[in-house]
């Protein structure tokens, strides 16, 4: 279960906070009749009713890679692996058979990876709908010529492609070369991809469970299409708009749990990217607590009063670890004797939640009962339908992203590329 407590920011807000509730019941109320702008970006909300034979295959082939106990190399940028990668390290930290590499040009990570695979039996896992993205482009480029090296005419089975259903360079080689291949969705975005072939491959051959990942998806919109009290998405949505328009345009999402650090990135491009257009949307940040407390939390404590922050708590923990006593007590610690970690994890999100409100803070928790598939599939969601929601209610297209297009166009012009418009 995911809940919202949001009690401070409808303190803050008493009377408009009704209001601002009635334009979110009325955006979701769009984004259910699928008439709004993007219209035709919406498959991601059919997700839940994905092809069982098509699961199959993703699945078989996932267990395949889990199995061989080989590396897996995802080649993606945006939302090609950021949902992949949020996943994947919240369930397994550091500790899974899955690399990630073309969201950036550098050389020294790509030269530590190839060093890596060396040594290692991989396979390669390239995500792209047009297949021409130039920092996926290039890692494909160098790591299929290694595979091809090593692998010989054994390599297509070491590839497998996501890319579009139809079109495409990548879809064009794959199609040449043999390379096993999964469907992009045409009418889903990358950002809310997560739940399609693009995340769902890694995903499951990193080790996860499907079924829970269905699980926690299909609750996550049972949960955010209810029009009550009780719904989350409703509540968060209003209470982020609320400050936005009381100038606060930095939002601050604040995880108590390291393992939920690339949720939080994943969370930066699908409100970002969704909202940061025509001069509008608010910003997204996120901190990692207990660690940034000593370093960002100044500024947030006394800094410019232009954020609010969104605290993301895990309530359950499968593990956990019991402060031992120490005869010496040098460190002043022996009070804490008895404590579970998780414990005092939660009374530094107290502290921490009620010293940020003092100083002028507004703030909200988003509650994990515990992390594991299910709550992170119904997380994604929950998320997802709530940046179309707030889209809709900032008057902006939520499922494009005019300026990402801009770099790229300049980057071109810089690099000589014949063909740039």
């Amino acid at each position: 279960m995911i809940t919202i407590i949001d009690k401070n920011i409808r303190e803050e807000y008493p009377d408009k906070y009704f209001e601002l509730r009635k334009e979110a019941e009325s955006a979701l109320d769009l984004l259910k009749s699928r008439e709004g702008k993007g219209k035709d970006f919406l498959g991601w909300l059919d997700l839940p009713k994905q092809d069982p034979e098509h699961l199959r295959l993703l699945k078989t082939v996932a267990q395949e890679i889990y199995d061989s106990g080989d590396l897996m190399v995802c080649i993606g940028i945006g939302g090609s692996y950021l949902g992949a990668k949020a996943f994947i390290h919240a369930l397994y930290g550091d500790n899974h058979n899955i690399r990630f590499i073309g969201h950036h040009l550098s050389p020294l990570e790509l030269s530590d990876l190839l060093e890596e695979l060396q040594e290692r039996d991989f396979y390669i896992n390239v995500i792209s709908k047009s297949g021409t993205t130039t920092e996926p482009g290039i890692a494909f480029r160098v790591l299929r010529d290694l595979a091809e090296k090593k692998y010989g005419d054994k390599v297509s089975k070491r590839i497998i492609t996501t890319t579009d259903g139809e079109k495409g360079a990548l879809r064009k080689l794959a199609e040449e070369k043999g390379y096993r291949s999964f469907v992009i969705p045409a009418d889903v975005g990358g950002r809310f991809s997560v739940l399609t072939p693009v995340g769902l491959l890694p995903i499951l051959a990193a080790g996860a469970d499907l079924d829970q990942i269905n699980r926690g998806a299909l609750k996550g919109f049972q949960t955010a299409f209810l029009v009550n009290n009780d719904n989350p998405v409703l509540n968060y949505v209003t209470s982020r708009n609320l400050c936005y328009r009381d100038d606060k345009a930095i939002e601050i999402l604040a995880s108590m749990e390291p393992r939920l650090h690339y949720l939080s990135e994943w969370w930066k491009q699908l409100y970002g990217e969704s909202e940061g257009k025509e001069g509008k949307g608010i910003f997204p940040a996120s901190v990692d607590f207990t660690t940034d407390l000593h370093s960002m939390g100044q500024w947030i404590q006394d800094g410019v009063r232009n954020i609010f922050e969104t605290f993301l708590l895990v309530d359950n923990y499968n593990k956990d670890v019991e402060i031992p006593h120490d005869e010496t007590d040098l460190d002043n610690l022996n009070y804490l004797v008895g404590k579970k970690l998780s414990y005092v994890n939660q009374k530094a999100y107290e502290g921490t939640k009620l010293a940020h409100q003092e100083g002028g803070v507004p703030t909200m928790t988003i509650h994990l009962e515990q992390l594991d598939e299910e709550h992170l599939a119904e997380l994604c969601v929950l998320f997802e339908v709530g940046v179309a929601v707030s889209g809709y209610i900032l008057d902006v297209n939520p499922f494009d992203q005019p300026g990402v297009e801009a770099y790229k166009s300049k980057m071109f012009e810089l690099l000589g590329k014949a063909d740039v418009k």
